[in-house]
């Protein structure tokens, strides 16, 4: 039995948030997008670029400078048919619309009992390294992973980002998909042509090890898999795993690992009090304390903003620190 060969085409990770949305608003015309500068200009990474001439102005939303107006309107939507992917220009402008998702979008569900679902996205380009001003930087995920009644995605490259924008406009609940900037354009695969979807909460093993365990996601997968590889080369066998949903977590892959190598670092450019690393340390506790050889090591932005031009440099994890980490828990 032979099976037809999958069309593909190469594309960075920004295409492949544009063919996701442009796969989904062909196939239901329930699927709008609205947001600052989404229309005529294809948003400020031209994320949604043509998407404007093929689909007009009534599901192609250009929207005020008003992010708790994007997102109150996209509930509203939500609520009546409708399964809207709102954009915020960057995730450090989603704070006037915290509001809104916490104390509606996330809770209408169980408000309701059940009677009414939110199904949206928030989309949100995030991540320092590209030279913007401190707040168009900001990695705050973890304020959302606090919050049940919302999932939060990151995809680190085109393959994810197409099958996990799909999978995230069919469910049935929010979605809070964090697009990392670094990774727009840094490099290109091969993405199918037409629909498929990845899971949300399941991580991916990118690289399989025997002696650590690297738990990390967006750009920080990049510098993870460097790391990885020089450790490689001074006999560390490290298992690397993009966690790709930070909420709800993939537990059983994680614990799976961790139960193997017995160590763990964990990298976030994030700053460190309260990021996702307290909640991972917190699951390897409950799931895996009697495995562990070592404690956990902690790779993570500072607890600061994130500063401005090249001391970014500074504040990112890098594969050197990462590398560091990996002897620190080897040698314990």
């Amino acid at each position: 039995m032979t099976t037809a060969a999958v069309e593909t085409k190469k594309l960075t990770l920004v295409q492949a948030v544009t063919d996701g949305l442009r796969t989904m608003m062909r196939e239901s015309e329930e699927v709008i997008v609205l947001g600052e500068d989404v229309g005529r200009n294809g948003g400020v990474f031209r994320a949604t670029d043509g998407l404007m001439d093929e689909f007009g102005e009534k599901r192609i939303i250009d929207t005020p400078l008003a992010e708790s107006g994007i997102i109150g309107t996209s509930i509203g939507l939500a609520m009546n048919g409708f399964r809207p992917v709102a954009e915020m220009q960057f995730l450090g402008f989603i704070y006037p619309a915290f509001n809104q998702i916490m104390t509606h979008a996330s809770r209408i569900r169980a408000r309701t009992l059940g009677a009414f679902t939110v199904p949206m996205v928030i989309r949100a380009p995030f991540g320092a390294g590209v030279r913007a001003p401190e707040i168009h930087s900001d990695s705050v995920e973890a304020l959302f992973t606090h919050m049940p009644g919302i999932k939060v995605v990151v995809p680190s490259n085109a393959y994810d980002a197409k099958g996990l924008l799909i999978a995230s406009i069919e469910d049935p609940d929010p979605v809070l998909f964090l697009e990392p900037m670094r990774c727009y354009r840094s490099s290109k695969m091969d993405v199918p042509e037409g629909k498929y979807t990845v899971e949300i909460g399941k991580g991916s093993v990118l690289k399989e090890g025997e002696h650590v365990t690297l738990l990390t996601y967006g750009a920080m997968v990049d510098t993870a898999l460097k790391a990885a590889e020089e450790a490689e080369k001074q006999g560390v066998s490290t298992e690397v795993i993009d966690l790709r949903t930070l909420y709800p977590l993939d537990k059983d892959l994680i614990a799976q690992s961790v139960q193997k190598t017995g160590r763990v670092v964990i990298v976030h450019e994030a700053s460190s009090t309260g990021g996702l690393g307290d909640t991972l340390v917190s699951l390897i506790n409950d799931t895996s304390f009697l495995y562990m050889k070592a404690p956990v090591e902690r790779v993570t932005g500072f607890d600061t903003p994130v500063p401005m031009f090249a001391l970014e440099d500074h504040y990112l994890p890098d594969a050197a620190r990462v590398t560091s980490a990996i002897h620190k828990v080897i040698n314990f």
